[in-house]
């Protein structure tokens, strides 16, 4: 039974006035609560026994404190392995996590522009960095360096029977790409590339010429970290 059917449970409110964290919030700004209280605001009830401050407090020991493993959990995961979270509070976190991630890859433009390695880091870091599995992205630009858009062409462990530039080509021809970026992530978090990044890269590099559509990079996504295939003149 999902823990939302449940009655007579904790919430905040039963709380004393000057520890409930949505009231310490209002007051003092996010940033003097901590990260169960922030958890406990987005779940907003607790359980039978025990209040959503409690009750986040648990779920952050389960994974040591760590939201970048918290953050990779899919809702399956979460609602199972933590009694009385349940798939609805489940999917609340989940939503907050995604949110944050948007945000720190929100540019202010629609379409931004791609000067530098750094640039394109700045919008794939992001989306790729917390992932359990590698993905493979493709940013399409325009004459001018904008992303006119970007999609994930695979998933799965990265290699050239299932990076094939039939895929990502098509995709780039599909939107009238002038040029490409190509990207994916190491979930070690480690963004040394391994000579099957160098494989590809070169093998998608001939390709780009062939149709006349460059790529410009291969960004690999670490932990914080990133590499530029184009900065290591590896490319």
């Amino acid at each position: 039974m999902d823990d939302e059917k449940i009655s007579n449970r904790f919430t905040i409110k039963d709380l004393p006035e000057d520890e409930r964290p949505r009231e310490r919030l209002i007051k003092y700004g996010p940033q003097s609560l901590k990260t169960s209280e922030l958890l406990a605001i987005i779940i907003r009830v607790g359980t039978r026994n025990e209040t959503a401050v409690k009750l986040s407090e648990r779920l952050l020991q389960k994974y040591d404190g760590n939201l970048k493993q918290l953050a990779s959990q899919p809702v399956s995961h979460l609602s199972k392995d933590i009694k009385g979270l349940g798939e609805s509070k489940s999917t609340q976190i989940i939503a907050a996590f995604e949110l944050g991630k948007r945000l720190s890859a929100f540019t202010g433009n629609e379409r931004p522009q791609i000067n530098s390695p750094k640039d394109a880091m700045q919008i794939l870091m992001p989306l790729l960095r917390y992932l359990n599995n590698e993905t493979f992205h493709v940013l399409s630009l325009d004459t001018k360096n904008y992303v006119t858009k970007q999609k994930r062409i695979f998933e799965g462990s990265l290699n050239m029977s299932i990076v094939h530039p039939r895929e990502v080509f098509k995709f780039a021809i599909e939107e009238s790409a002038a040029s490409i970026i190509v990207a994916h992530n190491h979930p070690s978090g480690d963004p040394t590339p391994s000579n099957e990044d160098l494989k590809i890269t070169r093998q998608l590099v001939e390709a780009g010429k062939i149709l006349d559509i460059p790529v410009l990079d291969h960004i690999i996504i670490g932990d914080g970290r990133y590499v530029s295939l184009k900065e290591q003149n590896s490319m």
